[in-house]
């Protein structure tokens, strides 16, 4: 089948459309965004999609062939942003699947309380979490959190950890989830269902 086949684009979208669909792939090209909301956008979703155990997205960002110059200022900032986020450990490989697409594999969910601080890195930082932020959690949730602070103690080798050690764990976990939960929506579920991905991911490693 020759690429400028006709029937070549619309039985590769249906391919597309069976391996990623609706909800993993995320089409820049169709919203128009700029470079710089194209960035944040993506970043923001490629963190949702991590803290639900999505394995791998597809990001559609154009080649720029409808622009004057043939350039895409959306893609080239998406080809900025992906290896910030892979050093962030919110992805962990992205690879070229067509001239105006990537594929992009999320990390795991426990990666991101073992991202190193880069001073390079020009990304938003993770808020520092105010002792009240936890005392509002539920009691649940607060459980949950504690719970996996104790086992990321326990894969550091830190069988009897402190009370002041674990709740600076807490404050860690917290911080870093919290920075990949959507705006919208109930954000304590979503943390939640973010923390139980963590645990089985610990669990799995055991």
């Amino acid at each position: 089948m020759r690429p400028d086949d006709p029937y070549v684009a619309p039985i590769k979208r249906a391919f597309d459309e069976l391996r990623f669909g609706a909800t993993r792939t995320l089409n820049l090209r169709a919203q128009q965004p700029t470079a710089t909301q194209a960035a944040t956008q993506t970043e923001a979703w490629l963190r949702t999609q991590q803290v639900q155990g999505v394995a791998e997205v597809l990001v559609i960002t154009g080649r720029g062939l409808r622009s004057y110059d043939g350039y895409s200022p959306v893609r080239e900032a998406i080809v900025k942003l992906l290896p910030s986020l892979r050093r962030r450990n919110v992805i962990s490989t992205f690879e070229e699947y067509t001239p105006g697409s990537f594929v992009v594999t999320l990390a795991a969910v426990r990666a991101l309380f073992e991202a190193p601080s880069r001073r390079r890195e020009r990304g938003p930082r993770t808020p520092a979490v105010a002792p009240a932020a936890l005392a509002a959690l539920d009691d649940e949730t607060k459980r949950q959190l504690r719970d996996l602070a104790m086992m990321a103690l326990a894969v550091l080798g830190i069988q009897s950890p402190t009370p002041s050690q674990v709740e600076d764990e807490m404050h860690r976990q917290f911080a870093a989830l919290s920075a990949s939960l959507a705006d919208n929506g109930d954000r304590e579920a979503m943390l939640q269902q973010a923390m139980m991905r963590a645990a089985e991911e610990y669990e799995s490693d055991r």
